[in-house]
């Protein structure tokens, strides 16, 4: 009786577990935009205006624990630049690459592929609004005395 009780409450609370949870790859590939700091939380798969965005990859098959030479980023609204064959510490990840938005990319959601192994995996990220940078001609600024009178 108690082991009919014990398997009742294994299966329903795996099965939950596993569609709470996204499954990685059955060969371990993952692939996103960012990570996420002990400081700032919500930076996975969002591009981050004004800051280094980096690609991330779990690539098995390298020699050690790095990624293979031959893996790759791509997306169409990024360029992608230096690449890191190595693991990264505190992030799953054993390929790393800079990536900067190209010039008008509209705000949206957009693919990151990594070639892996010869078969592509992808993520999707979003890219936010511009916020205003620059402040309008002639109007006031804080602590330049236009305010005072």
């Amino acid at each position: 009786m108690v082991a009919i009780g014990a398997a009742l409450l294994a299966g329903p609370a795996t099965g939950l577990a596993q569609q709470a949870q996204p499954q990685p790859d059955p060969g371990g590939v993952t692939v996103q935009l960012n990570d996420n700091t002990a400081y700032d939380l919500g930076l996975v798969n969002k591009y981050v205006h004004g800051d280094a965005n980096v690609a991330l990859a779990q690539c098995p098959g390298g020699e050690g624990l790095k990624a293979p030479a031959s893996t790759t980023f791509s997306s169409p609204v990024l360029s992608i630049g230096k690449y890191d064959y190595g693991p990264l510490i505190g992030v799953p990840a054993n390929v790393s690459a800079e990536v900067e938005l190209k010039k008008g990319t509209a705000p949206g959601s957009y693919p990151l592929t990594v070639n892996c192994n010869g078969k592509s995996y992808t993520a999707t990220f979003s890219v936010p609004a511009r916020q205003v940078s620059a402040v309008p001609s002639g109007s006031a600024h804080a602590g330049d005395g236009s305010m005072a009178s």
